[in-house]
């Protein structure tokens, strides 16, 4: 399965937008993900991307699925929020 983050905008930023961003994915997406089925999170489109926003998304997906893989992360926002949550979210 692969999850698209350019359907919640170009710039992703803020935690209330992150927040809902989640609870659209909880409700209509990720019912659908088979246990062990490889998740690819897309970056693709995406022009801004906020630790605040990232961490309300993207922590509660690294923890559900915890193989879950990056793609299309070129972008230098992307880039260094991944390398912040690596550092303070993802390990926790």
């Amino acid at each position: 399965m692969k999850i698209e983050l350019k359907k919640f905008g170009e710039m992703l930023v803020s935690r209330p937008a992150g927040k809902e961003a989640y609870l659209v994915l909880a409700a209509y997406t990720l019912p659908e993900i088979k246990k062990n089925e490889k998740v690819e999170i897309d970056f693709s489109g995406v022009k801004v991307l906020t630790p605040s926003w990232a961490d309300e998304v993207l922590t509660p997906l690294r923890k559900q699925f915890p193989s879950s893989i990056f793609v299309s992360t070129i972008n230098p926002t992307v880039q260094m929020t991944l390398k912040t949550l690596e550092e303070y979210s993802f390990k926790k």
